[in-house]
């Protein structure tokens, strides 16, 4: 089994989710985040729209789902095919192995 996850702009949300689905993958779970990488950063409104700066850090959320080894060339495509524009900031995808398993309910481990 491998973990994925997708490092996108919120903005890409509901699109990476839907080619994450439609590619094989049976869940996902979606943290909203804040990060800071080599992009640039949004321009934002202060609190009564008189004042405008630059962002200190990027809206993103990290997507992870978990498959089996035989559909993670399809997830990873179906999300770079949704996310890339060609222009830093699209995000990354980091793939890990997973070695166990725990059911929190059950208290079971399973080996994978």
């Amino acid at each position: 089994m491998k973990r994925i996850d997708a490092m996108v702009p919120s903005i890409k949300r509901n699109a990476i989710v839907h080619a994450i689905l439609n590619s094989g993958a049976t869940g996902l779970t979606i943290a909203e985040t804040r990060g800071r990488g080599s992009g640039e950063r949004p321009m934002v409104g202060g609190a009564k729209g008189t004042a405008r700066y630059v962002a200190e850090y990027n809206r993103t959320d990290c997507i992870t789902t978990i498959v089996d080894d035989s559909k993670v060339q399809a997830v990873v495509n179906a999300i770079m095919n949704v996310a890339n524009t060609g222009k830093q900031g699209d995000g990354k995808i980091f793939v890990s192995t997973v070695l166990d398993i725990y059911d929190i309910a059950t208290k079971t481990k399973s080996s994978v």
